[in-house]
């Protein structure tokens, strides 16, 4: 569930233009991205009022040295190509304030070109396979704001880093780091640090004077405990310290007062830490896979909570702390050993996603249909019992989107399932399901339909009216209608294939129903007599008639006078 909301880098400086702005004749902004583009086109580099180009995601491979031309460019994004060096004109952009050259297959002694953008305010390199920053950008570039270098292989940052004493925002997320960079507690304008996925063992203490510091990211190292003047952080909002070898947190860290986000999923810690629920104005709060048995009374404190995962501990049941959480909109108990829902659990509101997948209920919680929010519901059952059916009650939940019921013992599934105009995608993969309810046609907000590793053997004939289905698996089904060689061909075939039977069918109605009104209009008696006549064998009731009025007519071989 952690994954419905994500971190992402800091919303950029460098004012972007959405769209194309023309004056008469004069080109401000223009997007050639995903273009499969092998070169920057002429036609842009002759443009000299451009002031932000886009050509990422094609397959260029040099700059071309008129790139000069353009010289009131300010945002230049060229990540995703094919680039190996930097043409020395690159260099000379002097208003250039925003540059991407991430995934692109550079040496790095191309680098040294970038010294001369005297103007860049923001520069990404993610993803090139750095072991080093070059010592020229750190020495010549001193309005940097943001800087990009996640996805390397840096085990250290130069010492001239110290001179980016505008830097707000640096990017090192998996890098091989194995001691924190001490350079950075005299950048003092820092706001955000992103050092997850490296191997450090320890904070140091000067980090307590970065006081501007607001994101602090060190998920996925290798943290025994934290240093106690994190607290002088006096405006950090943002804390994750996901999948570290914590089993506590110093109390000092509590003064935070303007938390609204933290991470400590991944950690040794078996209790919610009390000051956790001292910051009131929480909104996110990861706690997946900490040892968690239990949760403290304080913990109905936290009203302002959005986001609560609680997935993989040992809750054995529903803590009834949560229903007093009454923001809260996404909540993740997947994988712990809950059996029962409390029926308080409707004063969730504004809850759009739930994820039960992998306790143990005996039977669907009904609970869940007091919900009238709800957009996504996770109850597939990887461990733990196996649901044996989904009420009829389901369709009560309007608001649904997503529905996950994979990996139970479903042999069914309800009608009402055809009444949630706004069901988008219905997850049934692993059960085992016999037939699918005709009603599912009406549904025509679906757009996934994971069928796979089931007991179908044909679909309902109307399935190809449900107009926005893109996704349909129907793998390791013994399908018959349409056979499985037609189902291997995808949603095409399958399509055809049901519109040619149904066609075939409406023929066969159309040609019984002539033939009926033929034999009736013959007088060849009622077209039910005529049926079951004919699977006898047996002749007509008038050809009967026929005969009985032969065999008594006078002049038979026994009426010789």
């Amino acid at each position: 569930m952690s994954e419905y909301i994500q971190k992402a880098e800091h919303s950029s400086r460098v004012h972007q233009r959405s769209d194309e702005q023309q004056v008469t004749d004069r080109t401000f902004f223009i997007d050639a991205s995903n273009q499969s583009l092998t070169a920057i086109p002429p036609e842009i580099l002759a443009l000299q009022e451009l002031e932000e180009v886009h050509l990422e995601n094609n397959r260029i491979e040099e700059i071309s040295q008129d790139i000069h031309h353009l010289r009131n460019i300010r945002i230049l994004y060229l990540h995703r190509n094919s680039l190996r060096g930097l043409c020395p004109e690159l260099g000379a952009l002097s208003n250039l304030e925003g540059l991407d050259l991430s995934c692109n297959p550079l040496a790095p002694s191309s680098l040294t070109v970038l010294s001369g953008l005297r103007a860049l305010r923001e520069l990404r390199l993610y993803s090139l396979d750095l072991r080093e920053l070059p010592v020229v950008v750190c020495k010549n570039l001193h309005h940097l704001e943001l800087l990009g270098l996640s996805r390397n292989r840096l085990e250290c940052l130069p010492k001239e880093i110290v001179n980016q004493l505008k830097l707000r925002e640096i990017y090192l997320q998996q890098n091989q780091f194995k001691v924190f960079p001490q350079e950075l507690c005299v950048l003092y304008n820092l706001e955000v640090i992103d050092l997850d996925e490296n191997n450090l063992s320890a904070l140091p203490e000067e980090i307590g004077d970065l006081t501007r510091l607001q994101k602090f990211y060190v998920a996925r190292n290798q943290l025994p405990s934290l240093p106690r003047s994190l607290c002088q952080c006096s405006k950090m909002t943002v804390l994750d310290l996901s999948y570290n070898l914590l089993e506590s947190v110093p109390c000092a860290v509590g003064e935070l007062t303007g938390m609204t986000e933290i991470g400590l999923s991944g950690n040794r810690l078996e209790k919610v830490p009390r000051l956790v629920c001292r910051w009131p104005e929480l909104h996110l709060l990861y706690l997946r896979d900490t040892g968690l048995r239990r949760l403290r009374r304080s913990f109905r404190r936290l009203l302002h909570l959005r986001f609560l995962d609680l997935s993989q501990n040992h809750l054995d049941h529903f803590p009834a702390q949560i229903c007093a959480l009454k923001n809260l909109e996404a909540l993740a108990l997947d994988d712990n050993k809950i059996g029962q829902l409390p029926s308080e659990l409707g004063s969730l509101s504004k809850l759009k996603i739930l994820g039960l997948t992998g306790n143990e209920f005996l039977s669907f919680p009904e609970e869940i249909f007091s919900l009238a929010s709800l957009e996504k519901l996770h109850i597939g059952q990887d461990q733990g019992s196996k649901l044996a059916c989904v009420p009829e009650e389901i369709g009560k939940l309007q608001s649904l989107k997503e529905l996950y019921i994979e990996n139970n013992c479903l042999e069914y599934l309800p009608v009402s399932l055809g009444s949630m105009p706004k069901l988008e995608v219905l997850d049934c993969r692993h059960n085992l399901l016999k037939q699918l309810p005709d009603e599912i046609c009406q549904a025509q907000g679906l757009r996934e339909l994971l069928l796979e590793d089931n007991l179908l053997t044909h679909l309902p004939e109307d399935l190809d009216s449900l107009e926005n289905l893109m996704v349909l698996t129907l793998m390791s089904n013994p399908m018959e209608i349409p056979p499985i060689e037609v189902c291997a061909e995808g949603n095409e075939a399958i399509w055809r294939y049901l519109k040619d039977s149904r066609n075939k069918k409406i023929k066969a109605t159309k040609i019984q129903a002539w033939w009926r009104g033929i034999m009736v209009r013959k007088g060849l008696g009622k077209f039910e007599e005529l049926q079951k006549a004919r699977r006898k064998g047996k002749t007509s009731p008038k050809d009967k008639k026929g005969k009985k009025d032969v065999k008594q007519k006078p002049g038979g071989k026994g009426n010789k006078k």
